[in-house]
């Protein structure tokens, strides 16, 4: 398996060619944070592109035309090259191709950026249109962490605890796809209570949250924030019926509509990006530890 890890200030991340995936990532005390794709899900820390979730039918339409296109598409399955390795930083990039065009008629350009600095990893999408029209897309994070991060501590006694307050209503999806009504948020002064009950009508979807960052946590032991720039949407997701992972997901896009079957460019949460312009999004995994 072609892959890379960096190092840097005793931390570690380890990168692997094939969907441009974080497969590893450990902190100054050797403790692995990263989900290690286990029977229960064997994903790790996938890229979503060009969708994020669900077409209805699993069917994108382009003027007229359609094209089959997969829950969160296809950049997580296809291996991208790599077009920088350094010791503590590495870019990978994926182009269209005539594969690619079968289920996606655009031109493309994603480069995805790793770079580890003291106590954090951050990661940078950037998505350019080499085409001759405008580049409908969505992008994602999927990074999956070890729930609970310290073994010895239950699930319940992690929380997440977001920079603001989000009293906006929550969206839920069923067979993937997002469902009409709004929900009442189970965030309580900016802090969402963690169980496995919380996932079993799938993910818990925040389609305008406020804030811009999140701490992982329990009160001792390793802790995560997360942060990201670009993201309009946040996804957090554990599997149905109980998983040891916790995924946290900025998201730009989000799944169909459960009535939507419309072109594809006009899909809600989809990026336009005109021919020879750039989008760039990026989000940050800071580590730490309480007492």
């Amino acid at each position: 398996m072609d892959q890379l890890t960096l190092h840097a200030d005793g931390i570690s991340a380890t990168i692997v060619g094939q969907g441009a995936e974080l497969v590893s990532l450990r902190d100054g005390d050797g403790t692995e944070l990263l989900w290690q794709a286990g029977p229960a899900w064997r994903r790790h820390s996938p890229v979503l592109f060009p969708i994020v979730g669900r077409l209805k039918g699993d069917q994108l339409r382009h003027r007229g035309q359609i094209y089959p296109m997969t829950q969160h598409g296809f950049a997580r399955d296809r291996r991208f090259a790599w077009a920088e390795q350094r010791p503590t930083a590495c870019t990978l990039v994926l182009t269209d191709d005539p594969e690619t065009r079968t289920h996606y008629p655009f031109a493309f350009r994603l480069a995805i950026g790793y770079e580890l600095k003291p106590r954090q990893l951050g990661v940078t999408f950037e998505i350019a249109n080499t085409g001759k029209q405008p580049l409908p897309a969505s992008i994602g994070a999927h990074p999956a962490f070890n729930w609970p991060l310290l073994s010895e501590l239950p699930k319940e006694a992690y929380r997440l605890t977001f920079a603001d307050n989000e009293p906006a209503p929550i969206r839920r999806l069923k067979d993937g796809l997002l469902l009409p009504a709004p929900q009442p948020t189970p965030i309580e002064d900016r802090t969402l209570a963690l169980s496995e009950s919380l996932f079993d009508d799938d993910a818990v979807i925040l389609d305008k949250p406020v804030s811009k960052s999140v701490r992982y946590a329990a009160g001792r032991g390793p802790a995560i924030d997360m942060s990201w720039q670009g993201f309009n949407e946040l996804g957090i997701w554990s599997k149905p019926g109980g998983a040891p992972f916790l995924c946290i997901e900025p998201w730009h896009g989000i799944a169909s509509p459960i009535d939507f079957d419309g072109e594809f460019a006009d899909k809600p949460g989809i990026m336009l990006i005109e021919p020879a312009s750039r989008r760039v999004l990026s989000y940050r995994i800071g580590l730490s530890r309480e007492p």
